[in-house]
């Protein structure tokens, strides 16, 4: 299910990726396309196991500009051209060097890449030359959800005038724990309500303008004290404590449509049986709290997996135990060829089926 809807996304934007081109002045107009209807059963039994495996996996790769035999190019092009990965996340450059990047990756790939990047306060964050805007908080601190509807918007209109397809962004977490490192300004402040009300208003304006938004990190890295970009970061929220704080801007992000939610690389010990395991491989947390309670539909993406809050532990078997947890996209693996093959590993054993594989 969750394969269809990112195929029929990722054709429909066929003929928008090759060239990109900048958007028209207001208004924006996203007329209906006359194109032949997409056969995305066809489309899935055509593909090998190793290559539905492939289309999980979305690395990381520099905006910036690269010569066309350049070291780190052509390793991007084999990504593309051998390993057939599903997509790229991408970061920092001008928007010329981002869309000429996209582009080559783009007309070389046998199917459509999801071009994803970190666009939770606008562009500018990751693309020089963007509209710039202040943190999340400083939208926050006006409490209008017209202003973050304008940032959803602006960050949706010049991130797809250079390729990219999906936004991770709205950041909603609360910004409950004064000593959270990693948080902070990038929310929108410490009321879940407030922050779940301008979380739906950015995915309208993100998505309303022709882009997917990704609200991030399930269930809530705001009350934390670690950055899970270094080691495992722990909240020790109970049931009560998540669902009335942590969970209500998620929530929001469900009400509101948006069409995936990133987990987050941290452990919920008095929800999880005791484990001081990250969500992003928890059952509990991504198909017990976020598919069965939250009745989420969308696309499941785990926070990059080379991030030492998930990496430190489980190394090249976290794709693998984060797919079987729930998720339905591989962020940034330290090595997507590695990635792929646990993947296929874990057929191989009967850990994963071709149901569950079809399903993601």
């Amino acid at each position: 299910m969750h394969f269809k809807y990112l195929a029929l996304f990722a054709v429909s934007l066929m003929a928008c990726s090759r060239p990109a081109q900048m958007p028209p002045p207001q208004p924006a107009q996203f007329p209906p396309r006359d194109e032949a209807p997409v056969d995305v059963d066809a489309l899935l039994d055509g593909l090998s196991t190793r290559d539905k495996i492939a289309q999980l996996v979305l690395p990381w790769i520099a905006g910036t500009y690269a010569a066309f035999d350049d070291d780190a190019f052509n390793r991007m092009r084999e990504w593309v051209d051998s390993l057939r990965i599903g997509g790229v996340l991408v970061s920092v450059g001008s928007p010329l060097d981002v869309a000429a990047k996209l582009n080559r990756l783009q007309e070389r790939s046998s199917l459509p890449l999801l071009v994803a990047s970190d666009l939770e306060a606008g562009t500018a964050i990751r693309l020089n030359g963007g509209t710039p805007f202040p943190p999340n908080m400083g939208v926050g601190a006006t409490g209008s959800d017209s202003d973050a509807y304008e940032l959803g918007r602006v960050t949706a209109l010049e991130g797809r005038a250079v390729g990219i397809h999906l936004a991770f962004a709205p950041v909603a977490d609360v910004n409950n724990n004064p000593t959270n490192p990693i948080i902070n300004t990038r929310s929108f402040g410490e009321d879940p309500q407030t922050v779940g009300r301008l979380v739906a208003a950015e995915i309208r304006g993100i998505q309303e303008h022709g882009m997917l938004a990704g609200a991030k990190h399930f269930p809530g890295h705001g009350d934390t004290g670690t950055d899970s970009h270094i080691t495992l970061a722990v909240s020790n929220s109970n049931w009560a404590r998540l669902d009335s704080v942590e969970l209500v801007p998620f929530r929001s992000a469900i009400g509101a449509g948006v069409a995936s939610i990133m987990s987050a690389h941290i452990a919920l010990p008095a929800i999880d049986g005791g484990q001081l395991r990250p969500g992003t491989v928890a059952p509990n947390v991504l198909t017990g709290i976020l598919r069965d309670s939250l009745g989420f539909q969308g696309l499941v993406v785990t926070d990059a997996l080379n991030m030492g809050g998930v990496a430190n532990t489980y190394g090249a078997d976290a794709g693998v135990r984060a797919f079987l947890a729930g998720a339905d996209i591989l962020l940034q693996p330290a090595d997507p060829r590695v990635a792929i093959n646990a993947m296929m590993a874990a057929v191989a054993r009967g850990e994963i089926s071709r149901t569950r594989l079809d399903r993601s």
